[in-house]
């Protein structure tokens, strides 16, 4: 009967054992479901009997076993929208299709859970009224040149107004901007008629300027045929100068020396006639020759028919020759009583002697 009893006792406690083991294992699995890490960049919400009781930060977290309760995974990392197109119209009535991309992040995970009900919904809804509120007072023009401006006014409406709910708008971007096809017809008509005016403007300041180049190379083309000219006729003035001087210093050096060798009235004579030929050769309208060429000549025809007539003796003959050398000497030209004229159609030609006493025929 006593080892009965024993062997009862023993199974009882070896039931109670195993009733704690079990009890502590469950325990330890309630305690370990409770322990919770918070990643980085997340925020727990924790509630206590359904009100708010703490907001974990990044770490290691235990919270108190069916009393605690995390009710919010909040991510601290920005975020992005990008809405539908919204319908708006401009100060000119001009109705169009734009949408907007914003960029938020939440700063305050306790405002963005019990702030508002729904923070996507409600920051496209105001992101949509204050579109049309910043629209309605630009034009078509200015709503297409100003983006800057709109996100700018959108991002400092969009901010202030959802600070409440513990959301910060740190960028708004109007994604796309589409007009009616009325419009953008029209808007490719005057980007056309733009395109082509810039055209023929570039092309007449070409044009002008070709022209330009064109008269300042034809004027420093002209101004080099006039220098050109005038050099020329320089170096001929100069050539034709050079020429008359050689002409006259030959002359004077000739005359020099018929005076140096003190030639007598016989070869004087015989120049001179030697002159007139050359006088009576050339184009003159007048045949200049001594006044006492008549006698002369009258004596040279008696000395021939007197040589020609067999009735004169050589004695005779010699007498009228010697009756001939007085009218010889009448004829006595002097260098320094010869003067140079120069013929009107050539200046280095032309010339002939008028020594005094010479008559005219």
């Amino acid at each position: 009967m006593f080892l009965s009893i024993q062997n009862g006792f023993s199974e009882d406690r070896i039931g109670s054992l195993i009733a704690l083991i079990f009890l502590a294992l469950v325990l330890l699995i309630i305690l370990i479901r409770n322990i919770r890490v918070v990643p980085q960049a997340h925020n727990f919400i924790i509630e206590r009997l359904g009100t708010y009781k703490a907001t974990w930060d990044t770490g290691l977290h235990m919270k108190v076993p069916f009393i605690d309760k995390v009710i919010k995974n909040i991510s601290l990392k920005e975020k992005v929208a990008d809405f539908e197109p919204q319908a708006v119209i401009t100060k000119d009535n001009v109705t169009m299709q734009i949408d907007t991309v914003v960029f938020y992040q939440i700063v305050d995970p306790k405002l963005y859970t019990y702030g508002i009900e729904n923070p996507i919904s409600a920051i496209e809804n105001l992101s949509a009224t204050t579109l049309r509120n910043i629209i309605g007072d630009l034009e078509l023009d200015e709503t297409l040149t100003s983006r800057d401006v709109i996100n700018t006014r959108m991002r400092e409406t969009l901010d202030i107004a959802t600070d409440p709910w513990g959301i910060k708008v740190n960028r708004v971007e109007l994604k796309n901007i589409i007009p009616p096809k009325e419009i953008q017809t029209a808007m490719e008509r005057q980007m056309k008629a733009e395109r082509e005016k810039r055209e023929n403007i570039l092309r007449a300041e070409g044009q002008k300027e070709a022209a330009i180049r064109v008269a300042e190379g034809e004027k420093e083309a002209a101004i080099l045929r006039a220098e050109a000219k005038k050099e020329q006729a320089i170096r001929v003035a100069e050539g034709q100068a050079q020429a008359i001087l050689k002409v006259q210093e030959a002359t004077a050096k000739g005359l020099a020396m018929i005076k140096d060798v003190q030639a007598d009235k016989s070869l004087i004579a015989l120049k001179g006639l030697e002159a007139l030929t050359k006088v009576a050769d050339g184009r003159a309208t007048k045949i200049i020759i001594p006044s006492n060429m008549q006698g002369i000549a009258s004596a040279a025809v008696s000395i021939k028919e007197m040589i020609t007539d067999p009735q004169f003796s050589p004695d005779q003959v010699a007498e009228k020759t010697e009756a001939v050398s007085p009218v010889e000497e009448k004829w006595r030209p002097e260098a320094d009583e010869r003067k140079l004229t120069q013929s009107a159609d050539d200046p280095l030609s032309g010339h002939h002697f008028e020594p005094s006493g010479f008559s005219k025929i």
